[in-house]
């Protein structure tokens, strides 16, 4: 993505910036972000081919099944055969799965780290950075405010990335973004400075969680005609999936 992103940039977009004098900053890529000391750890669940997920996760339900008070006898027995020639299977490729399921909490607290902790290198630095802006609410103080994420599609129709993979972005007032997913570069202070913030996508509600934020002291927009002719086509299309939904998929003259 970043290579398709880099090409786009340097094959003749049209630049719109606004001109705001900036201090130079440090280019960034978006693997820049993340905490280098949080990015590498034992995760075994990692090593687990998908056969033997779905068996550890198949050992889970049958023991649960086994401790309530439920099923006949026979059932019981069934389910007894099936724990125990799975744990066998999973034993001869040498896991054991009690050690494993112990691992659980572990893992899920390394993984959240590797998620959201940021790189203290660039924590209070000047830095300049390209990826897409997404529209959000002004700030109490009535400063405009956007997300930027690294890939579009990001927080609508895609999952949002990992918090220390999203900035918000407190802008100067000279540039908002005018459609979800505008191409941008932007140059500011970056801070760890974690947030949450319910805010209307266009799926619906989603909480934004970001490791970073970002003021901004010049913005460069990256967009093409093909960006804006896509962002009207798209914009076209919910307006007659809107339609269609109150008219039950019937015309108007109808």
């Amino acid at each position: 993505m970043h290579h398709w992103f880099r090409s786009l940039v340097f094959a003749g977009l049209v630049w719109c910036g606004h001109p705001v004098m900036a201090t130079p900053g440090t280019a960034l890529d978006w693997s820049d972000l993340p905490d280098p000391s949080a990015q590498v750890f034992e995760d075994p669940y990692r090593d687990l081919s998908p056969e033997q997920f779905d068996d550890v996760l198949y050992v889970v339900r049958l023991r649960g099944r086994l401790q309530q008070d439920s099923g006949s006898e026979e059932e019981r027995q069934k389910w007894q055969g099936f724990l125990t020639e799975t744990e066998d299977a999973l034993a001869a490729d040498g896991i054991d799965v009690d050690w494993l399921l112990d691992q659980r909490e572990v893992v899920t607290e390394r993984r959240r780290k590797a998620g959201t902790n940021g790189n203290l290198q660039f924590d209070g630095q000047i830095v300049t950075l390209a990826g897409f802006a997404i529209p959000a609410p002004n700030d109490p103080d009535g400063r405009p405010v956007a997300y930027l994420v690294p890939e579009r599609g990001m927080c609508s129709h895609m999952p949002p990335p990992p918090p220390n993979q999203m900035i918000r972005v407190r802008l100067n007032g000279g540039w908002a973004p005018s459609y979800f997913h505008e191409p941008v570069r932007l140059t500011g202070t970056l801070t760890i400075d974690p947030s949450v913030q319910n805010m209307m996508v266009v799926d619906g509600q989603m909480p934004m969680s970001a490791t970073f934020q970002l003021e901004a002291e010049s913005v460069e927009t990256l967009e093409t005609k093909a960006d804006r002719l896509e962002w009207k086509q798209r914009a076209a299309d919910r307006i007659r999936a809107a339609g269609n939904r109150k008219t039950g998929g019937a015309k108007a003259s109808e």
